[in-house]
């Protein structure tokens, strides 16, 4: 509140919309959009400013930062804050599959030839990996699923990065929360997990029936993807630091489906 109204925005009132590793506010009532992340997410907050923009200006499906202030980060009290345009939900909150798979075609027609450096997304796989491997920051993961998890972390991601290639810019994780409804038509929100690959990997974050209406897509390829990308947030579920609400049952939830996908391709996978 003190930093957007030292920016002449009038902010009396701070509503919190999502609470977990990043906390997200509605500043009333100049109605903006507030994210506040750990100072050390700083160079990534910037990033994903400065992506927004040029995404925008390509005409791509996107937040933008708040037209009213400089776009860039304010550090604060040992945190980093971005501020957004606000967007008013409109009915239906869940968008439509087609909008959906349309939405997201057009932001990777954006995405497309881009210049921007992004890691590879089997360095987000790594990250994952790495996260399993040790048993410091997952110490309640039981051995057996430490080990499902990190081979099908592995497999997969030698298996998908062999057939994918070098792929194209992505969202990174273009999910229902990540997906805003808006007068303006659907949003993406929350670009800090751009990465580059197939883009199946993004649609393995979406409902399935949203890849039925997405043109070109590998079956087979997106089958993988999906499997990969559900071992990959079950493991963020087990890191001890982890904020997100009923993350632990989520886990263990998701635990069962892995298995449960796994068991069901196993031809495949």
């Amino acid at each position: 509140m003190s930093i957007a109204s030292s920016l002449g925005l009038t902010a009396g009132e701070a509503v919190v919309l999502h609470d977990s590793n990043k906390l997200t506010l509605r500043l009333l009532p100049c109605d903006v959009l507030a994210r506040v992340a750990p100072a050390g997410q700083h160079q990534v907050a910037r990033f994903e400013v400065g992506l927004a923009q040029r995404l925008a200006a390509r005409g791509c499906p996107v937040g933008t930062p708040e037209p009213r202030v400089e776009p860039r980060v304010h550090p604060r009290d040992g945190f980093a804050v971005t501020l957004w345009t606000y967007y008013a939900p409109v009915p239906p909150r869940e968008v439509p599959a087609a909008g959906y798979a349309h939405a997201l075609e057009r932001l990777h027609a954006g995405m497309r030839g881009l210049d921007v450096p992004a890691p590879h997304f089997t360095d987000r796989v790594e990250q994952a990996q790495r996260l399993v491997a040790d048993r410091r920051r997952t110490p309640a993961l039981a051995d057996a699923d430490r080990k499902l998890l990190g081979g099908t972390l592995r497999d997969l991601r030698r298996a998908i990065g062999e057939r994918a290639g070098a792929g194209q810019l992505l969202h990174g994780e273009p999910h229902p929360g990540n997906l805003l409804s808006t007068e303006n038509g659907p949003l993406f929100v929350d670009l800090e997990t751009c990465c580059r690959g197939p883009v199946e990997f993004d649609l393995a974050h979406a409902p399935e029936e949203v890849a039925e209406h997405y043109p070109g897509a590998d079956p087979r390829l997106l089958r993988e993807c999906r499997v990969l990308v559900l071992a990959m947030i079950t493991a963020w579920r087990w890191d001890r630091d982890d904020q997100l609400p009923d993350g632990r049952r989520l886990g263990v939830e998701w635990l069962g489906r892995l298995r449960a996908a796994l068991g069901r391709d196993s031809p495949d996978v």
